[in-house]
């Protein structure tokens, strides 16, 4: 009987990230589609291309190979990006509520700066410019050394990822410790089990404020305008996985939309104390809320500009006191 019980469980983790996996991917395309061509009023592409038709013709494209100083780290970080959050989707889902150990806020924040630090080495360990082997001398007219080698696109976006996993998703994950504070576990099941006997988290004054927090650091992680500088495309282009090319940019293409849905779903569970389950009416209001995130994701990138570092810092610093308030008062309530 309990080797039954194990397998059910298993094969409905698997069921669970599969659903998942294909709500996610037609995530991209609801924001460019409804959101940024209304917007813009313009057609746009067909709601299934950027996560769905994009991916599987990448798939048969040519793979360059680009210069860098381990080719097999560099390969292999969209891969580990995708199976971050992969895994991070496979711990809330309830079939892992008993193994404690990963079903908690530690292993969840963990695994998102594990996503996060891929950027980082996506950038450093690329040396090339559009996938070709091309060094620029600096020579400017004054320059000390006429031997000096300019940045490389890469290298720059990956400078500034290093600065914004340092500060710039710091409200995302105090919001994230507001349901810790309240509950007083770190346990996911714990965090569903209080709000559903107190309410959901969000009707309350700390929850509305963790939810703001929340709201601009998923921004920031997900690297979505105005808080893409690492990919803007006025400098550094495509940013990180500019050379990524084939298959490695399939992953990433589905990566952004699983992160996309991964977000909408820890809000679901850690403010309104809904356990992700596709067996349940619940996964009604995880595609709910993911829509709904989805849509505010794409106003703000389409009425915002890229912010510079003279509006990240009073934008992050206040939302970083904001979720700090919120811990204080789930405290003090």
């Amino acid at each position: 009987m309990a080797d039954i019980t194990v397998l059910y469980s298993i094969i409905g983790a698997i069921i669970t990230l599969i659903v998942c996996f294909i709500i996610g991917s037609f995530l991209p395309g609801i924001e460019r589609k409804f959101v940024h061509a209304r917007i813009q009023q313009r057609i746009g592409p067909p709601f299934t291309v950027p996560g769905i038709v994009a991916p599987i013709k990448f798939i048969f494209k040519k793979n360059l190979e680009p210069n860098s100083p381990a080719p097999g780290i560099y390969k292999s970080l969209p891969i580990i990006s995708f199976l971050a959050i992969l895994f991070i989707l496979l711990f809330l889902t309830p079939q892992m509520y008993p193994v404690y150990l990963l079903s908690s806020i530690i292993a969840i924040v963990g695994l998102l700066k594990v996503e996060e630090i891929c950027y980082v080495f996506m950038g450093a360990l690329s040396k090339s410019v559009m996938s070709l082997s091309m060094k620029f001398p600096d020579l400017v007219k004054g320059a000390v050394h006429t031997d000096v080698i300019r940045s490389h696109i890469e290298d720059i976006s990956s400078k500034r990822s290093l600065r914004m996993i340092t500060y710039g998703s710091f409200p995302l994950y105090l919001a994230l410790f507001v349901p810790v504070v309240c509950s007083k576990s770190l346990y996911i099941f714990d965090i569903v089990k209080y709000q559903q006997i107190h309410g959901p988290l969000l009707f309350t004054t700390a929850g509305i404020l963790a939810a703001i927090a929340f709201f601009i650091g998923s921004l920031v992680v997900m690297n979505e305008c105005p808080f893409n500088l690492i990919e803007a495309e006025s400098d550094v282009i495509q940013g990180p996985y500019m050379e990524y090319s084939a298959g490695y940019r399939s992953i990433i293409y589905w990566t952004k939309g699983l992160l996309m849905f991964t977000l909408a779903a820890l809000f679901t569970i850690f403010f309104l104390g809904f356990p992700l389950n596709i067996f349940s009416w619940n996964i009604i209001l995880f595609i709910v809320v993911a829509l709904i995130y989805t849509l505010l994701v794409g106003i703000f990138s389409a009425f915002t500009p890229i912010f510079i570092n003279r509006q990240l810092y009073p934008i992050i610093i206040s939302s970083t006191l904001l979720g700090v308030l919120a811990i204080i008062v789930g405290i003090l309530v």
